[in-house]
């Protein structure tokens, strides 16, 4: 009987304890079931919303020649949106260059076609300012959307802007 009450206590004790190591983890398991019920990408979440197109820098400071990586994301509105269909892009990197790529894609199709959301490209700056770079997507030579982001170079004072 002793031995009896002595696994029931020591079960209980083994028991509390688990219950209390994880009642902490279990509030955080249950909410991050439900995030990933509810969250879906960043372009879902606003699909009615219009279309905003946000554009980054890496690195944000640097010294020439300054490589630099863009990375663009259209947030917002449908997959399917003609306007942004097959666009053609520019970057215009404010030190008097400018980069384009004009696509070369099938006819739209509602509820088919899908527009592109993600543009990068990389850009090395010689000398030493401060630039406000922008990258219009352009429909039919109309810019439909634009975004912008500033970076700054540093040291070479030879043609400091």
């Amino acid at each position: 009987m002793r031995t009896c009450l002595r696994a029931s206590a020591y079960l209980r004790t083994q028991l509390s304890f688990l219950l209390q190591r994880y009642s902490i983890l279990l509030p955080v398991v249950l909410f991050a079931v439900a995030f990933a019920n509810v969250a879906t990408s960043s372009h879902e979440l606003n699909q009615d919303d219009a279309p905003e197109l946000r554009l980054r820098a890496t690195p944000r400071v640097g010294f020439p020649p300054a490589d630099i990586l863009f990375i663009a994301e259209l947030r917002g509105g449908p997959d399917d949106n003609e306007e942004f269909y097959c666009a053609s892009v520019e970057w215009d990197w404010d030190d008097d260059t400018k980069s384009e790529r004009i696509p070369d894609c099938d006819p739209f199709e509602p509820g088919v076609s899908e527009i592109r959301r993600r543009f990068s490209q990389r850009h090395t700056f010689q000398h030493s300012g401060q630039y406000e770079v922008r990258l219009n997507l352009k429909s039919r030579g109309d810019v439909v959307i634009s975004g912008r982001t500033t970076i700054q170079v540093r040291g070479d004072n030879r043609g400091f802007r």
